[in-house]
């Protein structure tokens, strides 16, 4: 039997050694290509318990798999969760990995592909996880957000985290539901979000989804994929059925642009912002969120944005909605305030109205998704400019709660801090508040950031 080498031996050896390295990684010794000759997301070429990953400056190679492990549960009674589907994401929100099915215990375990250096260490040090399950809300949806997974804290080859635990809220009722399978039939699916209604699902690398909590009777079959315009199909859905499979084409490429501007005002600790398309299918008007394709997203924005290869479809436009210590600016009274909806369909699309921004009201308490009392104290800055407050609480289907309109403000602190005092908040629900502060006269000034103010009930 040959003599096992390092992996970091082996991978610098492989490239250019026969045979013998191939026997010494692990690797079928009968297999007389070099390692440089495998085939990158596949174990071919590369034997048992090693796959072919790219390596930084070009060529291939074989490697230890990094595995990311964790468990999807219920929010409300940390239950696994059967079934459930885990895919990782980039820092775009493509997916990263194949999909994932959750044991009966709602562990999960996938092989995130990554690029190595000449030591095969990953050169992507990161990723975020989403999750999808019959009867549960999808993870991350905004407002919630997903933690980073570091992947260069493996051990054994396995990422386990706090971050590789996924709660999932589950639906009040989720009668009447069915879902969605198929599959992005396109050569590179990557980055593609599939809508059925306000549902969605992540295509996996492979293309494949699976679309869960969708209403039963006849639903449209939707993907979103930068670059590409993919032809919709039409299924018929019945309850605690899946439907399917689905294939979704390429109908040629998606060449339109969405153009406009912001103009920051009063900017705070804000320097510059972000601009995002979500889906009309998937926004929830009561809470002023949707879901974005991956890659319909500008970036470090001062004035003029651009967004290009779009595919055709019904949007809105979003403007400082991630977080950036900015905000659109709630004065709604004034132009460049208003949600807007954009309809792509082949031509270039050029915003008549910018979005007017401004600095956002600081959250202190409670934040990031912590556990709470059922009776939390949430607490922002003062904003020295203002007159009194409102403050809402929203809870993680964007349902408004409760709200206070008449918050004094305050002088001589630095913060606000306002019990909370509306009807009896739920065990382990995700819920958000915004705090906006009003001048005297009545107008707005300005508010808590989009994905700030989030937090759990333990």
């Amino acid at each position: 039997m040959p003599m096992q080498l390092s992996r970091t031996v082996c991978t610098l050896a492989c490239p250019i050694v026969l045979a013998c390295c191939l026997g010494a990684c692990g690797g079928d010794t009968h297999d007389s290509r070099p390692k440089s000759e495998c085939i990158v997301g596949s174990s071919e070429g590369c034997g048992r318990d090693h796959v072919c990953e790219a390596v930084e400056g070009g060529g291939s190679a074989c490697f230890e798999p990094i595995r990311v492990a964790g468990r999807v549960f219920d929010s409300s009674n940390d239950q696994g969760i059967e079934g459930a589907v885990v895919v990782a994401r980039d820092a775009n929100e493509a997916a990263a990995s194949g999909l994932a099915t959750t044991e009966s215990d709602g562990s999960y375990s996938l092989i995130v592909p990554v690029e190595r250096d000449s030591k095969g260490n990953p050169t992507n040090l990161q990723v975020t996880m989403r999750a999808d399950a019959a009867g549960y809300l999808t993870f991350p949806l905004p407002p919630r957000v997903a933690l980073p997974v570091a992947l260069d804290r493996a051990s054994d080859g396995v990422v386990s985290s706090s971050a590789t635990g996924i709660a999932l809220v589950p639906l009040p009722d989720a009668t009447g539901l069915g879902s969605v399978e198929g599959r992005v039939a396109i050569d590179d699916p990557t980055g593609t979000l599939v809508v059925v209604g306000s549902s969605t699902a992540l295509a996996g690398t492979d293309g494949s989804f699976t679309a869960f909590n969708v209403p039963a009777g006849e639903a449209t079959v939707r993907g979103y994929r930068v670059g590409v315009n993919l032809e919709p199909e039409t299924v018929e859905v019945s309850a605690n059925k899946v439907a399917g499979p689905v294939e979704l084409h390429d109908t040629g490429p998606a060449k339109a642009s969405v153009r406009g501007k912001v103009a920051i005002v009063n900017p705070g600790n804000g320097t510059d912002t972000s601009v995002i398309l979500v889906v009309q299918d998937t926004f929830v008007e009561n809470a002023a969120r949707g879901e974005a394709p991956p890659g319909l997203r500008v970036e470090r924005v001062t004035g003029d944005f651009l967004i290009e290869s779009v595919p055709d479809g019904k949007y809105y436009a979003l403007a400082a909605f991630e977080n950036d210590s900015l905000v659109r600016d709630p004065d709604t009274s004034i132009g460049g305030t208003a949600i807007v909806a954009v309809e792509v369909s082949g031509a270039n699309v050029v915003l008549d109205e910018g979005f007017k921004i401004t600095g956002s009201l600081d959250v202190v308490s409670p934040d990031a998704e912590e556990e709470t009392s059922a009776t939390p104290a949430l607490e922002w800055v003062d904003d020295s400019g203002e007159d009194h407050y409102e403050v809402a609480v929203y809870d993680a289907f964007g349902n408004l709660v409760w709200e206070d309109r008449e918050v004094a403000g305050v002088s001589g602190n630095k913060n606000v801090s306002v019990p909370y005092a509306g009807p009896a908040l739920t065990t382990g629900m995700v819920y958000q508040f915004r705090a906006t502060s009003i001048k005297k006269g009545g107008s707005p000034i300005s508010r808590t950031e989009d994905l700030r103010g989030v937090f759990r009930i333990r």
